[in-house]
Order: structure tokens, then C-alpha cells, then sequence
């Protein structure tokens, strides 16, 4: 039976993930919500794993979109291996993973292609930022024009 990584672990995991989903949805792209039915589910899709392993961590993929996956699934039922679904879903997830690695290592992750030969097209995100994200207030933001952030007098008051 595989061991569970400690709770601190699984605490800097969470925080990996929330903050790459953070990064990913700042740059525009659609994130699946954690627990969707994956009928449902297009977009990035960040994991994280629980377990104490080589496949444990923090994982992303690209879901397209259910038309997308539901062509590729009758391609293979059917065995039709000439079905440009096939060719064009490789493309899709080669093209936005390769997308999803610049922006996270853009934003300061540590990002590499899994080597889980269970999950194929699959990045696994190593480490993450500390510090600021990239989308967060900046200080000059947080200080109104003309108005003084001294000593704790009302805004707007006269001053002696």
C-alpha cells in the first residue's frame, strides 16, 4: 500500500497548486474546477497528488473540449486510427503544454514533462514562487493620489 506524504507536504503541494492555478488564470486560460465531473471539464487541470511516490507531487494538463475528446474516444472504439481527431488532439495538448510551461516558468515555477508513463502529456510542477505573484498589487496601487498615508488621520481631513 503506497504512504501518505506528511501534512506540511501536502500543505506546500496545495500551496503549489492554488498559486500555479492563480498564475494560469491570470494569463487568461480557462482552469478546471477541483472535483468537476470531467464529462464537463475543458481547460488546465492542476492535481495534486497525496501520495509518497515518483508520480507524486503536483501535476497539469490541458482537458480540450468534451467534442474534441468524445471524436478522439469514437476514433478509437471504432479503430479508426486515421481519424485527424487523433493527429489534431496531439497537436492541441503538445501546443498547450508547451503554453502552460513558458507561463508558469514565466511566473518562477519549476516546471518539467512528467515522467509518469501512466499519465502521458502530463507537466509536473516541481516547485513554486515565494514571493509576490506576478498579478498581485503593486504599491503604487495601494496609495491614493494626493492623499497623505502618514500619520493615521482621516483621509480627506485638513491638515495644521
Amino acid at each position: 500500500m503506497l504512504e501518505k506524504v506528511g501534512a506540511e507536504v501536502l500543505a506546500e503541494r496545495e500551496r503549489i497548486a492554488a498559486r500555479a492555478r492563480d498564475e494560469l488564470v491570470a494569463a487568461g486560460l480557462p482552469v478546471v474546477a477541483p472535483g468537476l465531473n470531467p464529462v464537463l471539464s475543458q481547460g488546465v487541470e492542476v492535481t495534486v497528488d497525496p501520495f509518497d511516490d515518483d508520480a507524486g507531487g503536483v501535476s497539469v494538463a490541458w482537458r480540450s473540449s468534451p467534442r474534441l475528446k468524445s471524436c478522439v474516444l469514437r476514433a478509437v472504439k471504432l479503430n479508426l486510427l486515421d481519424d485527424p481527431a487523433f493527429e489534431h488532439q496531439r497537436v492541441v495538448l503538445e501546443a498547450m503544454l508547451a503554453a502552460i510551461t513558458a507561463i508558469l516558468g514565466s511566473a518562477g515555477f519549476t516546471v518539467r514533462d512528467s515522467l509518469n508513463d501512466y499519465a502521458p502529456f502530463t507537466l509536473e510542477v516541481l516547485a513554486g514562487p515565494s514571493g509576490s505573484p506576478s498579478w498581485g498589487l503593486r504599491e503604487e496601487e495601494l496609495t491614493v493620489s494626493g492623499r497623505s498615508t502618514g500619520n493615521g488621520g482621516s483621509a480627506g481631513g485638513s491638515e495644521s
